[in-house]
């Protein structure tokens, strides 16, 4: 039997993602659509702004929106896409009712005893929600994924970890859907490139530490492991390209390089792609438009590795509403069922 999963934020454009990809999903059934106030009571088909795709699911036309108020919802899981200012209250309500939330929201990410997420790189950051549990006497509890830049960069950065990595200087390319809808206006973008995007910096260069970092038991140890970004907002509509710079501690060889992200492996989940880290070889790979949808959405495309001096250069890319935003919470939420915290 599926369970029951509700959508926090269902009318945005991550919410919208979140009902795509949970539409058909094979362990969730979307049983609760919850909005903001002036939507409470209306049906999803009439109100939402669909925008991820033609049409809105059949499963979820006829639901009827209902309220930010945990006494009143049906699920086993909900599934977090509000703004951080709005889930930095929502969440703790829905989690002090004994829910367990799957967050794509930046509010509690950096707090200490919230669990900072992807699967495939940190899982064991779970056993955080014991301590979550304990220290603020909740019965629910929450789990974050990282920012979509984060978590394409993170991808890539693990399995260079046993390499001896020391040093990250990444410049990231990203797509607009990142800014939501309807996002940044078109004067300000077509025949343009902005090279500054509020707070998006300080998440690169600070989530990276804790999920590359070591659970002891009671906290997250951050990673020895310095990252410096620059991020720019480019007119591409989905799938964010990051150019990287990494230093080692040793000599590393581009082929020691290659071998470890081939050899880095996808997890055994429904959401999990069939090849983690796809290399391309090609001197002009990988392209947003060529490369974002590999794996569903859930892999990333690593290209251009090449060294310089005592550094390794490279691209990656991935889909930042997919893999970047509601695939890594349904991921998450897939991984805790897993370690049966659901």
């Amino acid at each position: 039997m599926k369970l029951k999963a509700a959508v926090l934020g269902a009318t945005g454009m991550v919410g919208q993602k979140f009902i795509q990809l949970l539409s058909d999903h094979e362990w969730f059934e979307i049983t609760s659509l919850i909005a903001s106030e002036k939507r409470v009571g209306k049906f999803y088909g009439e109100e939402v702004n669909w925008v991820v795709s033609a049409n809105v699911p059949e499963k979820v036309k006829d639901l009827e929106m209902q309220p930010m108020d945990p006494k009143v919802i049906d699920a086993d899981i909900v599934f977090s896409a509000l703004p951080s200012d709005i889930a930095k209250k929502v969440e703790p309500e829905f989690a002090k009712a004994g829910f367990v939330i799957a967050s794509n929201a930046s509010a509690y990410r950096m707090d200490e005893d919230v669990p900072l997420v992807i699967p495939e790189v940190n899982p064991d950051h779970l056993g955080l929600v014991e301590v979550q549990k304990r220290n603020r006497n909740w019965d629910g509890f929450i789990v974050t994924n990282p920012n979509c830049t984060t978590i394409v960069l993170v991808l890539s950065l693990k399995p260079l970890m046993d390499l001896g990595l020391r040093k990250v200087i990444v410049s990231t390319m990203q797509a607009l859907s990142g800014a939501g809808f309807p996002g940044v206006p078109s004067l300000g973008i077509m025949d343009n490139i902005l090279p500054f995007i509020k707070g998006e910096e300080e998440k690169v260069e600070t989530e990276p530490l804790k999920l590359l970092g070591k659970f002891d038991g009671e906290r997250i140890r951050f990673a020895d492991l310095k990252v410096s970004a620059s991020c720019h907002r480019v007119p591409v509509i989905d799938g964010h390209l990051e150019s990287v710079w990494a230093e080692f501690n040793r000599d590393v060889s581009v082929e020691e390089v290659v071998d470890a992200f081939e050899s880095f492996k996808p997890l055994d989940l429904p959401t999990s792609p069939e090849k983690l880290i796809i290399v391309r070889n090609e001197p002009d790979r990988p392209q947003p438009r060529l490369d974002r949808d590999e794996g569903g959405g859930m892999s990333i495309t690593v290209g251009r590795i090449r060294k310089d001096d005592s550094a390794i250069k490279y691209l990656v890319l991935g889909h930042n509403t997919v893999r970047g935003a509601a695939g890594a919470s349904i991921l998450n939420a897939e991984l805790m069922i897993k370690e049966k915290l659901i």
